[in-house]
């Protein structure tokens, strides 16, 4: 057991607090509230904070670091030892932790000077020790599972020894027994199955037409009457019609039948639409709870009309739906990176709560996250196709970080390329000619400052689509999954590649597949079942371990955020620029005046038109080859050089005439927006800047106001508030 600090008189924090504060002498005066310690959480034991937190908690952490080099730690029981140390250890560093967010300034009896400073400080150490416990933890459950898999196959190899002396003697008696308990589990089967059935059995009607799919399935129409055998966790139950024929429904046809308003509800029109889509989702199971993001669910399913229209037709399989994410994303800005690129301001309102300066690096401080990765997308295989009513107009993968409630995080979109030898087939990252769009990396990093247990990675597969008889727009999910970031124990999962399989509906539906044409609930043999999960839609993805260069790096983004790799050193340039305006250059920290600055204006919109992006990371790559090394090494010059380079591709494209504007999805939009960027590209790159063509009679730019180039980082922290 770790050795803990002598147990408090109070058990309570706050009043804990109180009596230190009674008893503090004149020279502990001006300590703050977390540098006297604070009380934890769990068995209300005294837990140092501040100074106290950096001796005890660094010199555990220390000690077990150091044991675990020790030769008699390759011992099994010392290595439980040390493990449960490191779960003990880590628990006390995140009751820390959360007592330390709970700290405020008000709390002092008198003035604290750099108070929110010193806090960051205390929090920053915390990070550090709990990544080293984490590294530590996940090196031994290596090599225990390295040893128990090699114990596992001695034993197999004892028993297999074993039971082929045994087996003949054991036939014998399991012969003789065997007769009278099959009897009797059959007998008992058949009372489960009959009391099962009557306690599930119940009337519903059908709300759309369904065609069988498969043997098995059972075809009705719309405002049939059906009984309900047996309800089953797969989305699919067992009904009879009136012919007393039986098979599978798909649940999402059916409502709950009412004898009393049987006749009403027929005659009703448009409000019916909206009734159903209510006793839909509480078929489904859809958990209404606090904080999710009902809304958009609530806007999904009340499109499952069209979905189902296109579903009868035999346009999409049964688990498709419309894209949740993409709701969210078309609500408003809170979902978008442009959202989470902004700093933040402390409770207090009077600084930056994840934008401070090194006064010694003289550039912003970099900032450990607790979540900080790098993910690869490789690819998804055994996709549904779609019908021929509808076109496709792009393949893409949303993600974000989800804690099975509510959306954590900015939603990223990776769009994917396929050939048409293998149109079930979606890839990421395709080797093209010269830079890659940014839209079609499957490198992206990941940041996330949430201390939730079930934090993980939400991927939702979607198309984009056009219906050919109405040219109907819309985006379908074509299956979801979600990979959980830490076990039970709170340790990160291993680094590696991961095979998902693909859940159809919408993340708060269960137990729905994405095409019940290849199902899990396949019977037969072994093999039979190894093959059927062979054909189950999956998704392909790569967890990369962090190296020091990479995780410096990242530690200078936003807390929270998700990109793509190859635009994480203009996100940086961005974040410097923003440090050396809000907290370097300013001439009062208490202004709140309008900044003269078109990067910080209009870089957040770049975020939402990737070709923009693209052409000032084609600019910037170009500049970047004819700079000498001491010049790329030079950080203030390289920040100058980045500026000029944005002035002269980015600005003039943003306000020129010629540029369509920026629509998801459309081919010919796309195709358009990308000639004129190439075009622009093409004369900067002759005249060797763009003075030549903004003063050109041929440019024209649309008149924009000065504002539009002015930075109100206030207005900002308004919208987000709001």
């Amino acid at each position: 057991m770790l050795p803990r600090w002598p147990r408090g008189p109070l058990p309570c924090g706050r009043r804990r607090g109180q009596e230190l504060k009674q008893q503090r002498t004149p020279e502990a005066k001006h300590r703050t509230d977390f540098q006297l310690g604070v009380l934890g959480t769990s068995n209300q034991e005294w837990v140092p904070m501040g100074h106290a937190c950096d001796d005890w908690l660094c010199h555990q952490v220390d000690s077990l670091l150091s044991e675990s080099r020790l030769k008699g730690a390759l011992e099994a029981s010392k290595k439980r030892d040390i493990y449960q140390r490191c779960i003990q250890l880590k628990q006390a560093i995140n009751e820390n932790k959360n007592t330390l967010q709970k700290l405020k300034k008000a709390d002092e009896p008198t003035p604290v000077g750099n108070y929110h400073q010193k806090k960051e400080e205390e929090h920053s150490l915390l990070d550090k020790l709990t990544h080293q416990l984490q590294e530590l933890a996940m090196s031994i459950s290596r090599e225990n599972i390295t040893e128990i898999g090699a114990l596992t196959e001695r034993e197999e190899d004892d028993d297999s020894a074993e039971g082929n002396e045994e087996e003949d003697n054991d036939d014998e008696e399991e012969s003789k027994e065997s007769g009278g308990e099959e009897e009797e589990t059959q007998e008992e089967e058949k009372q489960e199955n009959e009391s099962h059935q009557q306690a599930t059995s119940k009337e519903y009607t059908a709300v759309g037409n369904f065609t069988a799919q498969q043997a098995g399935d059972l075809t009705f129409k719309k405002g049939e009457m059906l009984l309900i055998i047996e309800k089953k966790p797969d989305g699919w139950w067992m009904a009879k019609n009136a012919k007393g024929n039986k098979g599978l429904v798909p649940i999402t046809y059916l409502e709950p039948y009412h004898k009393e308003e049987g006749q009403e509800s027929s005659e009703e029109g448009s409000e019916e639409d909206v009734d159903v889509g209510d006793e839909i989702a509480e078929e489904l199971e859809v958990t209404r709870r606090t904080g999710s993001h009902w809304s958009a669910v609530r806007k999904a399913l009340s499109e499952i009309n069209t979905v189902d229209a296109l579903t009868t037709m035999g346009a999409i399989p049964t688990g498709f739906r419309p894209s949740t994410l993409f709701q969210l994303l078309e609500e408003g800005n809170q979902f978008r990176a442009s959202y989470f690129l902004q700093p933040e301001l402390t409770p207090s309102q009077l600084a930056f709560r994840d934008l401070m300066w090194d006064a010694k690096t003289g550039t912003i401080r970099a900032r450990p996250s607790h979540v900080s990765l790098i993910l690869t997308l490789w690819n998804c295989k055994m996709i549904p196709l779609p019908g021929m009513s509808i076109q496709v107009l792009s393949r893409h993968v949303r993600l974000c970080l989800f804690d099975g409630n509510k959306v954590l995080s900015n939603i990223h979109t990776v769009r994917a390329t396929w050939q048409p030898k293998k149109p079930r087939t979606w890839t990421f990252s395709p080797q093209v000619t010269g830079i890659l769009p940014c839209l079609l990396d499957g490198d992206c990093f990941l940041r996330s400052n949430s201390l939730s247990p079930d934090l993980g990675i939400l991927f939702e597969l979607g198309i984009s689509y056009i219906r050919n008889s109405t040219g109907e727009r819309g985006e379908l999910s074509c299956g979801w999954v979600f990979l959980k970031l830490f076990d039970a124990s709170g340790i990160p999962i291993p680094a590696k590649t991961y095979e998902l399989f693909l859940n159809g509906g919408t993340p708060y539906e269960k137990g729905v597949e994405v095409d019940h044409s290849v199902s899990r609930r396949a019977h037969g043999s072994v093999f039979h079942q190894m093959m059927m999960m062979r054909r189950q839609p999956q998704l392909l993805v790569k967890l990369r371990s962090l190296h020091r260069r990479s995780r410096n790096i990242l530690s200078l983004l936003p807390e929270i955020f998700i990109g793509s790799m190859c635009c994480i050193h203009l996100l940086i340039f961005y974040r410097q620029i923003l440090g050396d305006v809000l907290l370097k250059g300013r001439m009062s920290m208490q202004s709140a005046d309008f900044i003269s600055n078109p990067v910080l204006a209009t870089f957040p919109t770049l975020l939402e038109q990737p070709d923009v992006m693209d052409a000032l990371r084609s600019s910037w790559a170009e500049k970047e080859n004819t700079l000498k090394r001491s010049e790329k090494r030079d950080g203030e010059f390289l920040k100058a050089v980045f500026l000029l380079v944005y002035h002269d591709c980015v600005v003039p494209l943003l306000h020129s005439t010629l540029l369509p504007p920026f629509r998801w999805a459309e081919e010919e939009t796309e195709s358009a927006r990308w000639k004129v960027i190439a075009d622009f590209l093409k004369q900067n790159q002759e005249n060797k800047g763009a003075l030549q063509a903004l003063l050109s009679p041929d440019g024209v730019h649309s008149p924009f106001d000065i504002s539009e180039l002015t930075y109100d980082f206030l207005g900002e922290i308004r919208k987000k508030a709001v």
